[in-house]
């Protein structure tokens, strides 16, 4: 089976799509399918219709520790054998595997998630599947150094000093619904390259491909327990993996406040973490840029995913002498949006993931309102089936509202004058937050002046929400700790050892 292209409808859903759904979805542990030992089960909804349409396992304390016991074995067994090279070989097969089955997993995605089908495809599909290889390429590369010492006892003694590198053990991951399939892919891949073993939770909401992904796990050839799958919710199943003493490393996707909590827990028996988090990302607009970049400013920048993203370019800063322009070319591209399922790849607005992140943004844009921000489109509630939110544009803004503050993760965005360049990085900077920026002018001046001002983890020149899986990814301040992709990502999933050898 191979991929569609990205800007194809979905005209019927695959055999083995509807298949998935109808048959009983379960748990991966060790090399079993499993239910969980409760037999309590989640539903999993469209969001484009409101529908349920599959249901899964409802995981707890003991079947997490059931998974990390299955983990912590692989991990002393096989495993821990396998040469690099071959742990190389087996991540390329699942990056075929994720390829071959690839509609599937883009249609899978679409059903469960709402996003567009093209980004499933190119996203969820093919950008996982370059991570995996771009990753497997790293086993093989994993390196100590020596080291010259300066040990003076006992005088005349001669010592040899070398790093070793080691997996850091069980790595428990917690990932969430804007992009399940691929954010199951930024924790499995390096956690695999190191050497490490796997116990993943994905969002309750958008369990479905990371489920298809553990099972495409052991068709590649990795052995029993290395990557193991526990449905469930956050408060139940997430709070066991973080809290369990078998698992030496966190790696959490997620918003801000649930990732202060799984920090404090780590520190309990102090867990290696890393944590990528939420973001308020502001765009800062110089008179001076291309006008004919908007489109891409607005469609990748500001609406791509939805909004659902959490690099979205919510804040946006325009110099006074293009804040007019820039106010109605984003109207009017906006009102001519279509809306509806991500099915078909024509609408460019999908449903939220699910009643109740539409109910979040829906109180967002209310208490915009309230505060008085001034609504461009007026684009009142979405009247329908599905959790879809019709985009808004806010003018008459000021700092301290909850609209400049909080993440909406919606298709909402504010946009706010200013005529010096200095008082809009004290406004872009202005939030807890700190993931991503990004600057838009022609001046290479204005762009190395300001780009070292700014406080995110990624400052993008004429660009917006584009991460590379050799660029490090990741937040200043409440957005995070640690970073992902790159070199910097094994870091992670690695402890350093240092090795004294006294000559004799």
């Amino acid at each position: 089976m191979q991929i569609a292209r990205p800007d194809s409808a979905v005209e019927e859903i695959l055999p083995s799509v509807a298949g998935f759904l109808e048959s009983p979805v379960m748990m991966v542990i060790g090399n079993e399918k499993v239910a969980s030992n409760t037999s309590e089960t989640l539903a999993v909804f469209n969001p484009a219709t409101g529908q349920k349409i599959a249901e899964v396992p409802k995981g707890n304390a003991q079947d997490i520790d059931k998974a990390v016991k299955a983990a912590r074995g692989a991990l002393k067994g096989e495993w821990s054998c396998m040469r690099p090279a071959d742990r190389q070989r087996v991540m390329l097969k699942l990056a075929d595997l994720i390829e071959a089955n690839g509609e599937e997993l883009a249609q899978l995605e679409t059903l469960n998630n709402g996003k567009s089908v093209m980004l499933s495809r190119m996203i969820e599909v093919g950008a996982s599947a370059d991570y995996m290889r771009y990753m497997a390429g790293w086993a093989t590369k994993i390196e100590g150094s020596t080291i010259d010492v300066s040990i003076s006892v006992p005088p005349g003694a001669k010592y040899h000093a070398y790093t070793r590198k080691e997996p850091v053990g069980v790595v428990g991951a917690i990932t969430p619904w804007n992009f399940p399939l691929n954010m199951a892919v930024w924790k499995i891949a390096p956690a695999l390259a190191c050497g490490c073993t796997v116990v993943i939770k994905p969002a309750e909401e958008t369990p479905l491909t990371t489920v298809r992904l553990v099972e495409l796990c052991l068709e590649a050839g990795l052995p029993a327990g290395v990557v193991n799958v526990v449905t469930g919710t956050g408060e139940e199943a997430g709070a066991a993996l973080t809290a369990h003493p078998g698992v030496q490393k966190l790696a959490f996707t997620g918003s801000t406040e649930v990732g202060k909590l799984i920090g404090v827990q780590a520190m309990q028996d102090m867990k290696r973490v890393t944590l990528e988090l939420g973001g308020k990302a502001p765009m800062i607009m110089f008179d001076d840029m291309d006008m004919d970049q908007l489109g891409v400013a607005a469609g990748i920048g500001v609406f791509f995913n939805s909004g659902q993203t959490c690099c979205a370019g919510t804040r946006i800063y325009a110099q006074k002498g293009i804040f007019d322009k820039v106010c109605d070319f984003l109207a009017d591209m906006t009102r001519s949006l279509s809306i509806g399922s991500g099915l078909d790849p024509a609408n460019q607005i999908n449903p939220m993931v699910s009643a109740k992140h539409q109910s979040h943004v829906n109180a967002c844009i209310a208490r915009g309102l309230a505060q008085g921000a001034k609504p461009l489109l007026n684009s009142g509630s979405y009247e329908g089936p599905g959790f879809f939110v019709r985009p808004e544009i806010f003018t008459a803004v000021d700092q301290k509202m909850s609209i400049m503050q909080d993440e909406v993760f919606g298709p909402v965005v504010t946009v706010t004058p200013f005529e010096d360049p200095d008082d809009a990085i004290v406004m872009a900077n202005d939030t807890r937050f700190g993931l991503g920026a990004s600057i838009w002018t022609t001046n290479l001046n204005t762009m190395h002046k300001y780009v070292p001002q700014i406080e995110a983890g990624t400052v993008w020149v004429n660009a917006h929400n584009l991460p590379d899986q050799n660029m490090p990814f990741g937040g200043y301040k409440q957005s995070g700790i640690g970073r992902e992709h790159g070199r910097a990502a094994l870091d992670n999933y690695l402890e350093t050892k240092s090795v004294c050898i006294a000559l004799g």
